[in-house]
């Protein structure tokens, strides 16, 4: 339980400390009119308040990636505490924070026209179709592991519940964004942590369980590398370019340049703490009943349902509900309305008439739902390296804006080089990709990072 709690403690600290020296670099100044007070429009630019923005985008980064994703990751034993730890601080909340903090610098443009400006139109049409790919991935895996829950429960089948959940996500994409986002969302986020805090109390509270410290053995349950694939599988929650796409949604609703680092960095640091509860329900279990291994690895929404009805009985249906069913359905539908945004902002489209954002949003929801048919754990994977790719190029983009203002741009050329490590390792040795043998990919990922870096480094500062 003490890597636990060290872990734990190390993530609120980071808030106040790594934090503050992120927004002091980033010079955030209050004074400056944010998009919102220039461009509001009644449909995407539309106050909020700062504890509602930092609900919605907490709500909108967290969904099911912080759960499925560590729970997948959990076989890799107590490395996944100290990858979420020093992910979430060091590579995720810096490239969530300066995410939204360019966004509220340039009008609330979404990533590739940020990418645009400071890396170029080629990196920007390649990011572009990327982001918009992510954004339909999100909605087909989280729709998918809500859907399968609900027809678990009520022995109906999947697809009349998918179904259902694609039609909620033409209502809220197309509405508004203080419609039903910025009325319910801020609910569904309280209702998300009270979630993580039973589930995490219950924990705690039950002898029957308890929490492996990082030096514990016996408990590496696959015969996958650490590196890279615990860093791929555990990607919400430690660091996902899908964020980048989710944070132009709250900063063109963010009325001060203050609450950048409430909003941005504080929702990714409050992911991590949510990653790294469900991490320990995780490995508490596997370390108990080894045998369940294989089965949360599969079909992570039934471990929830297990876990969740395990440690808090009758009640932890209903949270399993709540936390696994409707809290992920809304994240499913910001990530279709930020790859509508997406397209609008590359096609140069005016959406406040419904119909300009209906032309754009149906195709996203006919290949969406076409995605749900196939394999859950395969477009998961896929889904979890695209983010990767994203990640990559917004930290690239927020090094070569602060390399433009003269600032310390080391705190995020670091992560960058890390995250394009980790996404060349993976698809270089993956089922899913080159399948080369770990130290002949490891090497070449290791050149191809080190190559990329040279040449950026060289372009941006002369």
């Amino acid at each position: 339980m003490y890597s636990f709690l060290i872990c734990f403690v190390a993530l609120i600290a980071s808030y106040f400390i790594y934090g503050k020296a992120i927004e002091k670099i980033a010079g955030v100044d209050e004074s400056n009119p944010t998009p919102v007070h220039r461009l509001e429009d009644g449909v995407d630019y539309s106050p909020m308040s700062t504890f509602k923005a930092f609900l919605v985008h907490f709500l909108n980064i967290a969904g099911l990636g912080p759960i499925f994703g560590v729970i997948q990751g959990a076989i890799f034993g107590p490395a996944a505490f100290l990858w979420i730890t020093i992910g979430t601080i060091f590579i995720g909340a810096v490239h969530d924070f300066f995410s939204g903090f360019m966004s509220l610098r340039n009008d609330g443009l979404t990533m590739p026209g940020i990418i645009s400006k400071y890396m170029g139109t080629k990196v920007q049409r390649f990011i572009a179709f990327v982001t918009v790919i992510t954004g339909i991935l999100v909605a087909a895996t989280f729709s998918t592991g809500s859907a399968v829950l609900l027809g678990n429960l009520t022995n109906t089948p999947t697809l009349i519940w998918t179904i259902l959940i694609f039609i909620y996500f033409i209502i809220a994409t197309l509405l508004p964004v203080d419609k039903i986002i910025g009325k319910l969302y801020p609910i569904f986020g309280l209702l998300f942590l009270i979630m993580v805090i039973l589930m995490t109390g219950g924990l705690l509270l039950n002898p029957a369980y308890h929490i492996p410290e990082f030096t514990t053995q016996g408990l590496y349950l696959t015969d996958k590398p650490i590196f890279p694939f615990l860093f791929v599988t555990i990607a919400c929650g430690a660091i996902s370019g899908f964020h980048a796409s989710q944070s132009p949604i709250v900063a063109r609703c963010i009325e001060s340049e203050k609450d950048a680092r409430p909003v941005f960095f504080g929702a990714m640091v409050l992911e991590g703490i949510v990653a790294l509860c469900w991490a320990a329900i995780a490995l508490a279990f596997f370390h108990g009943q080894p045998q369940l291994a294989a089965i949360y690895a599969a079909t992570p929404t039934v471990a929830v349902n297990e876990m969740a009805t395990k440690l808090l009985g009758p009640i932890g249906l209903a949270i399993t509900i709540i936390g696994i069913v409707v809290c992920p359905i809304t994240t499913g539908d910001t990530s279709l309305r930020s790859s509508r945004i997406t397209i609008a902002d590359e096609l140069n489209i005016n959406q406040q008439k419904l119909l300009s954002r209906l032309k754009i949003a149906l195709p996203l929801f006919v290949i969406g739902f076409g995605l749900t048919l196939v394999d859950f754990t395969l477009v998961w994977r896929y889904f979890a390296w695209a983010q990767l790719i994203i990640g990559s190029a917004v930290l690239l983009s927020a090094t070569a804006y602060l390399i433009k203002k003269g600032k310390n741009y080391i705190i995020t050329l670091i992560p960058a080089i890390i995250c394009i490590l980790i996404t060349f390792g993976y698809i270089l040795q993956a089922p899913e990709g080159l399948r080369l043998p770990s130290m002949i990919a490891n090497v070449i990922s290791v050149i191809a990072t080190a190559i990329i870096t040279i040449i950026f480094i060289k372009k941006y500062k002369k």
